[in-house]
């Protein structure tokens, strides 16, 4: 099984951090991002294609072609152009199912273990702040209805983490450009819920990453508990 990580993202929110270095490689706990996220990747996880972009060059001497016994594929997003194009990107060297992930969560290994047994699948958690997230609608079996990208009055507290299992299929849909000018694999993934069954699966552990004081809040939560992530 591969596993594609989106990690091409100038990181804006995190400055001055990201300065002189990639968001995936601000560290936590000793070591970078992007490490704890391949820590957690499934046995099953045999190559990872790593879509980089911003100070990419520092994330590819860092891990290589290989790493944790996963070989890597580097492409690289040269464009500001969304989520839905860098997956786009990867299109042509993606075979069956694959696990998608972000390079600014962190994740519990239990969570993505159950979520690849799915053929199409989203990790789910619940938040204090669902309209910085996708907010998913679920109905009977787990099945996700609707997702409702970051709406001003949230129907619930329960949202999508941005780990996913797909498959081919999610090629079928066309994204949609967004007024900032990028493409969203939420618009994708909207099309496919309509037409496929999606089951959703509750997160064993998640934390965003998204301005420097998480990092702090980060250290915290694996220094009380370095079990979160396994």
């Amino acid at each position: 099984m591969q596993a594609v990580i989106l990690a091409a993202g100038e990181g804006i929110r995190m400055r001055p951090l990201t300065i002189e270095r990639p968001k995936p490689m601000l560290e936590i706990a000793g070591k970078p991002l992007l490490h704890h996220i391949f820590d957690i990747l499934p046995r099953e996880i045999k190559e990872v294609i790593l879509v980089v972009g911003y100070r990419g060059n520092q994330i590819k001497e860092y891990f290589g072609n290989e790493f944790e016994n996963k070989k890597i594929k580097y492409i690289w997003q040269k464009e500001k152009k969304g989520t839905a194009h860098a997956l786009l990107l990867c299109r042509r060297y993606l075979k069956n199912k694959f696990l998608l992930l972000y390079a600014d969560d962190l994740h519990g290994k239990k969570g993505i273990q159950k979520c690849i047994k799915h053929d199409l699948a989203i990790i789910v958690s619940k938040a204090k702040n669902p309209e910085r997230f996708g907010v998913v609608n679920i109905g009977r079996k787990n099945k996700v209805i609707r997702i409702e990208e970051k709406p001003k009055k949230p129907k619930s507290n329960l949202v999508s983490t941005g780990a996913l299992v797909l498959d081919q299929r999610i090629f079928k849909y066309e994204p949609e450009r967004h007024l900032n000018g990028e493409y969203y694999i939420t618009t994708m993934l909207d099309k496919l819920i309509h037409d496929h069954e999606v089951t959703a699966q509750k997160a064993s552990f998640w934390f965003p990453v998204g301005y420097p004081e998480d990092l702090k809040k980060a250290e915290k939560i694996l220094s009380r508990n370095r079990n979160k992530l396994i």
